[in-house]
């Protein structure tokens, strides 16, 4: 009596199948296993491939723990790379071993302060990415008494009161500018973690900027000698200037301002309720009347109607400046005027509300003269002080 035919469910031919694909082993041993016929075994395979023709072959076990792998080694590597970036100032040499603990001591510190660790390096990735030795690293955190501890919170201290003098305005680099001035070691990186752990965030700047200037109607007889190179070998040799509004509860104030292009000081400004000529050429006659201008001094600005008038003009000329502007509506040209805008209203006017025009007027005077010009630290300066730089120019002088 022959035998009865046996039939599979589409699962178990769905599972036989994947025993062959995903494991890449023989029909004929993967037949034996499941008591089932290798011609038959083989028929579903091939129905399988057909029917799957286009699609990607699926990985077999091997494969994926080979992408487990490579996706872990990315991870890494990615970490390791953003780690470093970070870790570029105890990286510089003359850094102490030290230095390196104490920075790897604050990036942990840091991390436990999150609520999500996971994309966080552990000790002994960051030991072995600096090339230091974790036994050491765990020798100097575990001293008695814990120095380090100590040293922390002092640092902490200078470090919130360097930031509460800036009006909360000073990120890592402008602290440790004022710690080195203090006389104070450490390195800037590990600033930045402690700020982190203090919960300091400097204020950030808005990304827009609306523009007062108007074109012109005059020919186009004014060049620009600057052509965006806002540097100048001595104090009062190349001067910029603009206007921004400031808005109060009784309306706008308007701000005209003068910048030195050596010592980034504003040397010369004007605030008025409104903005016509006369406030522009009360800056310049400032900047003229408290600083010693060079003899070939330029004033450069935008290409707005009251720096092109007739009257701003014979001003200038009285003056003995010589005038360039730029050209309409590209800020670029006048990019340093710009940039104390940007900074003034990130800094001051954004964070204020003002219910009239004069208290506008006393906290803007303020600004400038006691923060920006005496005590505001500036990239462009070595994060020195524009009145430090005007300070040493002048010392220079004198010692020649």
């Amino acid at each position: 009596m022959p035998r009865a035919k046996r039939t599979f469910s589409p699962q178990f031919r769905e599972e036989a199948v994947k025993l062959v694909i995903e494991t890449s082993r023989p029909i004929a041993a993967v037949a034996r296993e499941l008591g089932i016929g290798e011609g038959t075994l083989g028929n579903w395979v091939a129905a399988y491939r057909r029917e799957h023709a286009g699609d990607e072959p699926p990985l077999n076990v091997s494969e994926r723990e080979r992408l487990r792998q490579l996706e872990r080694e990315a991870r890494e590597l990615r970490m390791e790379n953003e780690f470093l970036k970070k870790a570029a100032g105890v990286l510089r040499q003359g850094s102490s071993v030290s230095d390196t603990f104490e920075f790897i001591d604050a990036e942990y510190a840091a991390s436990l302060s999150t609520n999500d660790h996971s994309g966080a390096p552990s000790i002994m990735q960051m030991c072995r990415w600096l090339d230091v030795s974790r036994s050491g690293y765990y020798e100097w955190r575990d001293r008695p008494a814990s120095a380090t501890a100590r040293r922390r919170d002092e640092l902490k201290q200078l470090i919130q009161h360097s930031f509460d003098a800036s009006d909360g305005t000073y990120g890592h680099r402008r602290v440790h500018a004022d710690l080195a001035d203090w006389g104070v070691a450490c390195g800037p990186e590990l600033v930045r973690a402690l700020m982190k752990e203090l919960g300091l965030q400097p204020c950030q700047p808005r990304p827009w900027r609306h523009s007062l200037t108007v074109a012109s109607d005059e020919p186009r007889t004014i060049g620009d000698l600057v052509r965006r190179d806002f540097t100048a070998d001595v104090p009062g040799r190349k001067l910029v200037g603009d206007v921004t509004y400031i808005p109060t509860w009784q309306g706008w104030l308007f701000l005209a301002t003068v910048i030195d292009c050596h010592t980034r000081e504003v040397i010369g400004w004007a605030m008025d309720d409104n903005y016509r000529t006369p406030l522009v050429e009360s800056a310049i006659q400032m900047a003229a009347t408290n600083h010693r201008l060079a003899d070939d001094v330029i004033f450069h600005s935008d290409r707005g109607s009251n720096y092109t008038s007739t009257d701003f003009g014979k001003t200038l000329k009285r003056l003995k400046i010589r005038q360039s502007v730029g050209r309409t509506g590209i800020c670029y040209d006048n990019a340093l005027a710009e940039s104390f805008f940007a900074t003034l209203k990130n800094e001051r006017i954004h964070r204020t509300q003002y219910p009239t025009r004069e208290h506008a007027r006393n906290d803007i005077a303020r600004y400038i003269e006691l923060h920006y010009n005496s005590r505001r630290r500036h990239s462009e300066l070595g994060y020195k002080t524009p009145r430090q730089v005007r300070d040493e120019f002048e010392n220079r002088q004198l010692a020649a």
